[in-house]
């Protein structure tokens, strides 16, 4: 990728990661410059079958500086796929950026792990058109109301990678609840992942005198109940995947007696929890563990039905930023919302590790340093502050975010209240009107394991499904 020419100097700048230049600052000095010369308009429209599509109007150099518009528009590009999800993309704007687009976007391509991955979710080929500005669609959106259906008995299912939890309730108060530890990422036969999810949700029912509905939360991306992708049936082959895996939660339905239930990531079931926790919508809710995972309620109190896989949006113009294995992108969030960004840390910080521990362990050994008062570790947990609040200031730019929630791992002991602390301090120094708006804590204990069962088990409306 061109580097891009637009600077901002942070005010933070991370004591392990002097090179990181936040998009968010970027953006600001590119749009800063725009303002005292010609610009031309540019949309861009994704579609995501079923009559959807979200667009997004902003503005570039009319002439001049072309590789910094490709630059801009590409990383704008990475954050909608990964926000919002499309399999089509429209552009509507400078030809030379359209087929530089469908250039790294091809079979070959720098972004080809993007595209196919578009494509295998919504299950149609990738495209990107280049179409007149003008021609570009007008924006259809289907939000749905997020849960907050308390009535009658229900079973709260969360599907976590490393145990199971399950709760039974009863207008709106869980009466009983089970954690089990399990390896679904280890598992080949989905039937693993369908015993232990159908075993769970049984012992729920016992404790209830009727099941009237299931709410499900489940890291991944979850398509009108469907399975699209998740690490938890990773190792699943993909002709089993079709067979077994796509309408695994269907299934179990009926197991249970062709009861109404209802799908949806665990990040977006994160954010609901908090909306029904504070009584308050706008929430973005934001796990930092294995990798960086998403959520969000608007402030109608709605589920957008975007992806919002927050782990490869980039938040680092850097060219010097680490690479993400998984998408061979550089600057992307799960490097810097996740255990990686703390071992990443740490290795600058010149904490050694054992060869044999795992990442889970490395993250451990940097918080027992942290507790035990060494100062690199309070620095790494800095970093990530810093990072959190750069991105937040990023992240407005397409939610509208009235309070932050963060959890995970990560954020276990008090490395969580550095990374808050210090994210709000980037907000007030250098987005103050964003920091008038937006509150950014971590949900209490309460509302992280009673709270999330309750949310999940509030998402399917009994009326609607007979």
């Amino acid at each position: 990728m061109y580097e891009f020419s637009f600077k901002k100097t942070p005010v933070f700048i991370p004591e392990y990661d002097k090179t990181f230049f936040p998009i968010s600052l970027g953006n600001i000095a590119y749009r800063n410059a725009l303002a005292k010369t010609e610009s031309t308009p540019v949309s861009i429209a994704l579609d995501r079958g079923n009559g959807l599509i979200s667009v997004f109007k902003t503005v570039i150099f009319k002439e001049g500086y072309e590789k910094d518009n490709i630059v801009y528009i590409e990383r704008l590009l990475k954050t909608l796929l990964w926000l919002k999800g499309g399999f089509r993309v429209m552009f509507g704007g400078p030809r030379y950026i359209g087929e530089y687009l469908q250039k790294v976007y091809c079979n070959g391509g720098a972004r080809e792990f993007d595209s196919k991955f578009m494509g295998k979710i919504f299950g149609c080929e990738f495209v990107i058109e280049i179409i007149d500005v003008n021609e570009v669609p007008h924006e259809v959106e289907n939000p749905k109301h997020a849960g907050g259906h308390l009535d009658g008995c229900r079973i709260g299912f969360d599907a976590g990678g490393s145990d199971r939890k399950v709760s039974a309730v009863v207008n709106g108060k869980p009466i009983f609840s089970e954690e089990v530890v399990w390896h679904p990422k280890l598992a080949e036969d989905p039937g693993y992942q369908y015993d232990g999810i159908l075993d769970s949700m049984k012992k729920a029912a016992s404790k209830m005198d009727r099941v009237d509905a299931i709410g499900i939360s489940a890291a991944g991306i979850y398509i009108d109940n469907e399975v699209k992708a998740a690490s938890l049936f990773i190792k699943v082959p993909r002709d089993r995947f079709e067979e077994k895996v796509r309408r695994i939660f269907f299934d179990i339905a009926e197991e249970m007696g062709s009861v109404p239930f209802e799908v949806a990531n665990d990040g977006d079931v994160t954010a609901l929890a908090g909306a029904m926790s504070l009584k308050e919508n706008g929430i973005l809710g934001i796990a930092l563990g294995t990798s960086e995972a998403g959520g969000y309620v608007d402030n109608n109190g709605f589920i957008t039905g975007w992806l919002n896989e927050l782990a490869f949006v980039p938040v680092d113009y850097s060219k010097e930023a680490m690479e993400d294995e998984w998408a061979g992108d550089i600057g992307c969030g799960v490097k810097y919302f996740s255990q990686d960004g703390v071992i990443k840390l740490a290795q600058s910080a010149g904490i050694g590790f054992d060869e044999e521990m795992s990442p889970a362990d490395k993250l451990k050994a940097v918080q027992s340093l942290m507790s035990d008062g060494d100062k690199r570790a309070l620095k790494i947990f800095e970093a990530i502050g810093y990072y959190l609040g750069y991105a937040i200031a990023y992240y407005a730019e397409f939610y509208d975010i009235n309070h932050v929630l963060i959890l995970g791992r990560v954020t276990s002991g008090g490395g969580g209240d550095i990374i808050v602390e210090k994210s709000q301090l980037v907000l007030e120094i250098e987005f103050p009107q964003l920091y008038k708006k937006i509150n950014i804590s971590i949900p209490d204990e309460k509302t992280r394991r009673v709270g999330q069962s309750v949310a999940a088990a509030s998402l399917p409306k009994i009326s609607e499904s007979g």
